[in-house]
């Protein structure tokens, strides 16, 4: 059976499905307004030919079109697109596309997986492995829902079948509020005195995402405006309630706060043990850290590394499960590292 994706919006999302289905044995075309994106998707091997337009890639014959632009780019694809072809797009918000949508066979998509770069260079066939990805039921044929979800799990995704109203809430919550937040914390550090030559792991944590390319954003939250405000007025809310106690000194509401939020964050990992090690700023430090993780055959569940805000080296936290923590202490330590208490 031939598989042919058509592909239009070559930048990270795009090129990453591409270098996927190319992996995953498919033949790949590919357009994209801007030309430099474009040749990068064709020089990295994400798309086998190039489309001069996007009339033109879809009248290419492909059994897939994919529409990965900017949410309004898909909404005016979708609302005069005609082909016979399955269609899907992976647009960050889901009513306006479903509303907008003319094509007999669509299915609305939404993987949850990103990174703060955009454009093709920063693609990768693994970038979906794992991540859940959203299939929105309105309006799709069964068959047609059947065979996404097949073509994501090639891509070595988990399909999680949502409406596009639970979709919308759901992501004005943990994605599109978070961002908000990320560029609030960001802005406000910046206007506070001397705040930012103190920021470190915690900080940085928290506003990682205000790194992502704005223009993104803005059309992300001007398509799900009514969810985000709704996001943000009830985190007000909430927020109020620390403020009140914090004015009236009730330390067990504080308490019930922080124990609640502190559990709910537990629950979306698996218990694990930290282990932090200083890094010299010397080369080869990463290279002692490998070589522990090889001697220790621990299963390393995460890694974060914060810097001196001024050099000097860091302070690399590996986490890994509870009864691997002594292998790996004992490794670090063999190697010389100093393994921070």
């Amino acid at each position: 059976m031939p598989r042919h994706a058509a592909i239009s919006g070559t930048g990270l999302i795009g090129a990453s499905i591409g270098l996927g289905l190319v992996r995953d044995g498919w033949t790949v075309q590919g357009w994209d307004p801007l030309p430099t994106v474009l040749d990068a998707a064709l020089e990295l091997g994400a798309i086998a030919t190039q489309a001069a337009s996007f009339d033109e890639l879809v009248a290419s014959g492909a059994d897939l079109v994919i529409l990965a632009g900017p949410p309004a780019a898909v909404v005016e694809q979708v609302a005069t697109l005609e082909t016979g072809a399955l269609v899907i797009d992976v647009a960050g918000v889901k009513r306006a596309v479903i509303t907008a949508a003319r094509p007999r066979r669509f299915v609305g998509t939404h993987p949850m997986a990103g990174r703060e770069v955009t454009g093709p260079k920063g693609a990768s066939p693994s970038l979906f492995r794992g991540a859940a990805w959203v299939v929105v039921e309105d309006g799709a044929a069964a068959a047609d829902l059947d065979a996404v979800e097949g073509i994501l799990r090639g891509l070595g995704a988990e399909p999680v079948r949502m409406t596009a109203s639970e979709h919308d809430a759901a992501v004005a919550m943990i994605s599109h509020l978070p961002q908000v937040l990320a560029a609030a914390l960001a802005n406000e550090a910046a206007d506070r005195t001397r705040a930012l030559d103190l920021a470190a792991g915690s900080f940085r944590d928290l506003t990682r995402v205000a790194a992502s390319d704005p223009t993104l954003w803005v059309d992300l939250l001007d398509k799900n405006a009514a969810e985000v405000n709704a996001a943000i007025a009830d985190l007000q809310d909430r927020l109020s309630i620390v403020a009140e106690a914090l004015n009236t000194g009730s330390t067990e509401a504080i308490r019930e706060f922080l124990g609640r939020g502190q559990a709910v964050r537990r629950s979306l990992a698996p218990p694990v043990v930290a282990i932090r090690v200083a890094l010299a700023d010397e080369p080869g430090e990463l290279a002692r850290v490998g070589r522990a993780f090889g001697a220790s055959s621990v299963d390393v569940r995460d890694l974060q590394l914060r810097h001196a805000p001024h050099g000097g080296g860091g302070v690399l936290t590996v986490s890994v499960h509870p009864g691997e923590a002594e292998a790996l202490r004992t490794a670090l330590e063999d190697e010389g590292l100093l393994v921070v208490e």
